[in-house]
Parts: structure tokens; sequence; C-alpha cells
């Protein structure tokens, strides 16, 4: 389990959300149950540890509450493994709920390259140390020492043999590298030439996705590894060379079975717009029996069934499973009731307020005038939003969202879009560095009046 887990109680866990997410206390609230339960259940008494299911939980609430952000931000401290489907992609032509198992074979290669991730930077030191060896056999080549090693050069004596001398040089080109005094000195480097794509059509449809996953393995590794030269930077050849020495010293089944048991114990799938598959009517044709499939389909992943990955075989019995959706046609009640009661922590994500809006836009690690900001200060520019300016424009966030379509705070990007990319386009050349642009009340009803009176606003829906 991740380190995180260990030491964040559900109480931190909100502590450590809120630095990015506005209210839905509710929501939070549930989802840092569920990741602390994931840390009980592993420190709980070994007979009733596979016994202890994840509460699986339902999001209800608007496009733009927040919904999609709460639980990747939940993976991140969990430093899980995390993906996101559409459930509505599933009753596309051509799927009509088959291969809902993609999805667990997502988050098992979201694992391993977590597990690769983490395990490169345990043997960074020894791969940096190898890259420095390739990179000054390329500068210096050694030479082949004849017979007996000599005695140590001293530092004042000369060098009595080409391979002391040798030496000598390549010690001197080692401290220039590693003082980073060669980094755009340009080399011949051997880099592996990526596997030839195109195996997949062997099969057609007649083969699972598995199965065609081993076989264009299986023939890539039969297939003679070719290298081609490139003519890089040192800086460049470092990056390049690390991750294939990196790779070198890592135990890929290693690596395998950690994200098997990684996914498994601790992964979170996100399954978004499942309300699209949920209909009213059970009965007739047509679309109604499309969605009723797809939910049909999805039941034993949540339910808890062994799914086949070319990394091997995983169960989804402690997958957390967050499924979200807007209801705003279909209701909770019309998914299958065996998919209901797979889903039995029920969070009603709250409509934005003109409040809201407004800490949205200051509050955040990332808020939308920090991330301005950054984007300006880039050029050497500065941009500052008094107090007066942020409500203007949370107001008329607000106002659009009332009077047009409710997108949450996605309206927020729309707003800012108008506001300044006149101020975007403006600089480096009308406006120079060291500028500061002082956004006011009084300017922001100047840059969105038109916004506000354009009822259609067309153009700038996103």
């Amino acid at each position: 389990m991740s380190r995180m887990e260990d030491f964040l109680t559900p109480h931190q866990i909100v502590k450590e959300l809120d630095k990015y997410i506005i209210g839905q206390d509710d929501a939070k609230k549930n989802v840092a149950i569920a990741l602390r339960n994931r840390w009980r259940r592993m420190h709980a008494d070994e007979k009733l540890q596979k016994e202890i299911v994840p509460n699986n939980i339902l999001m209800i609430g608007a496009t733009g509450v927040g919904k999609t952000e709460i639980a990747r931000r939940l993976a991140n401290l969990a430093d899980a493994p995390f993906v996101k489907v559409e459930a509505s992609k599933f009753t596309e032509v051509g799927y009509v709920g088959r291969d809902v198992e993609s999805m667990i074979r997502d988050l098992v290669e979201q694992a391993v390259n977590l597990v690769k991730t983490r395990k490169s930077e345990e043997v960074k030191e020894k791969a940096m140390e190898n890259v420095e060896e390739i990179i000054l056999d390329i500068l210096i080549p050694p030479l082949k020492e004849p017979g007996m090693r000599p005695a140590p050069v001293e530092s004042g004596d000369s060098p009595s043999t080409d391979y002391e001398l040798n030496e000598k040089t390549r010690d001197k080109f080692r401290e220039k590298i590693r003082k980073g005094e060669m980094e755009d000195r340009k080399i011949d480097i051997n880099v592996k030439k990526p596997q030839a794509a195109g195996l997949g059509m062997i099969g057609g449809g007649a083969m699972d996705e598995v199965s065609m996953m081993n076989l264009q393995e299986m023939l890539g590794n039969m297939m003679p590894k070719k290298n081609k030269k490139r003519k890089v930077t040192i800086a460049e050849a470092r990056r390049i060379l690390l991750e294939e020495e990196a790779a070198k010293l890592i135990d890929m089944d290693e690596v395998k079975d950690e994200a098997i048991e990684k996914a498994a114990s601790s992964g979170i799938v996100f399954i978004d717009e499942i309300d699209k598959v949920a209909s009213a009517s059970t009965k007739g044709s047509g679309p109604d029996v499309s969605r009723e499939g797809v939910q049909r389909d999805l039941l034993p992943i949540v339910e808890g069934s062994t799914v086949n990955t070319k990394y091997g075989l995983i169960k989804t019995d402690h997958i957390l499973f967050i499924a979200a959706g807007a209801f705003h046609v279909a209701k909770p009640s019309d998914l299958i009731p065996e998919l209901q009661g797979r889903f039995p922590i029920r969070v009603e994500l709250e409509n934005l307020t003109k409040d809201d809006f407004y800490h949205i836009l200051k509050d955040p690690k990332n808020a939308l005038s920090k991330q301005y900001e950054a984007l300006f200060a880039a050029e050497k520019v500065k941009i500052s939003f008094n107090d007066e300016s942020l409500e203007e424009i949370a107001e008329t966030a607000f106002q659009i969202n009332q009077d047009v379509e409710n997108i949450g705070a996605r309206r927020l990007h729309t707003v800012m879009s108008k506001l300044l990319n006149e101020f975007l386009f403006d600089v480096p050349e009308v406006i120079g560095e060291n500028a500061h642009i002082a956004i006011t009340r009084e300017m922001v009803n100047e840059k969105l009046a038109d916004l506000v009176k354009n009822k259609d606003l067309s153009e700038y829906i996103l």
C-alpha cells in the first residue's frame, strides 16, 4: 500500500482535497472514508481481509461540479492507479456493451507505469553511472590495457604509456561531464528502433485483445532488435540513455507482479456518464436494450471477477469503483437493481454558487487566476486580480450558467479566456517585459459586456 495512506486520516484526506476542490464536503468525506478503509482492511485480521470489499460510490451531480476532480485527486493522494472511462462509449456502434474489461487492462497498464517509475528512481544513481561511462566511451574510447595494470599515475607525473594517457584524458572529460561543461556537444549514440506496429491485424475479429497483445509481444521479441544512430547533444543523450539503462536494471517480472497487486488492492476506476446507460424503459428494443446490455456487462467487473491482461490475471474484488452522472433525465433507480446494489454509497454534489466560483478563482493551489499569473510571468509580465474583479468574474460566470446552460466551473474558463485573450495576444510585442496589468471590476465589466448580452454564446461555449 502507499505510504500516503499510512498516515493520512479521513480528516487529513479532506484537508488535502480542500486545496484543490471547493465545497462538496459530503463527497469528500465519503471518498476519504473509502480511501482510509483500504488501509484499515490491510491491517485487519487476515482471515477477514478478503471478505472486506470496498463500498463503491455513486456521485450524482451536474457537469463541472467536481466529480472527476475529486476522484483524480484522491488517486494522486493514494499514489494509486487510476483510470477514467465513459460508460456511454460501450454503447457505440461496434461495441454494444462488449469488452468493458478494457478499463481493467488500462488500470493494470497504469499500475505498471507507476511501479516502473518508482523502480526507475531507485536505480537512477546506478543508471546515471552507466550512462556516464557510455558517453565517456563515445568521447574517448578506452584502450585495452596490455598485460598487468601499471601503478596509478601521480598527479605530478607524466603518463608513461598510451593506456595511462588515455585514462588521464578520460578522467579529465569525466570531470567536465559531471560539471555540465559539455552539455551542448553533439555525439553519435545508438538507440533502439521502436517495434513496428500493425501486427494487430493478423487475428482480425477472431482473437481477443489479450491474445493479440501477447502475440504481438512474442513476435516483437523474436524479431532481431535493430539500432539506429542518432546525433544528439550530450544533454539529450543522457536523457535517452538513462531511460534505456534504468530499464536494464529493473526486473520486469517483479514489476508485473507488484503492478497486478497494486491495481487489485488500491486501483480506482472512475466510470463517468453512468446515467447515459440508465433507462426508464427496461422492455422493448433499440438503444434501451443496448444500454441495459452495457449495465449487465459492467456488473461482473464491479461485483468482482478475474480479468485476463497481458501482465497476468487480476481480480477486481477490491478495486474501488466510483460512478458518476448528472441524472438529468434518468434516475439512479433506473439502473438495473443488481448494479444499484453494487454502488451502496450515494453522494449528491451541489450546484456551484457565485461564492463557490469566487473561491474557485482564488483559493485552490491550481486556481485559474494563479494559472494565468504563471502564463504572464513566463513573458516577464505581471498580472494581478483584486477581489472586486474576481467577484465580478464569478458573478458573470454564474449568470451565464443560469441564462444559457449550466456547465459548472468550466464556465470560468470561457469567461477568463474572453477577459484575457486580448492581453495574451499583445504580449510580448505590444505589452513588453516588466509591464503590470491590473485587472479591476471596471475592466471586467467592459471586457465581458458583449458576453453577457449575447445569450447565444455559441462562439464561446466550450
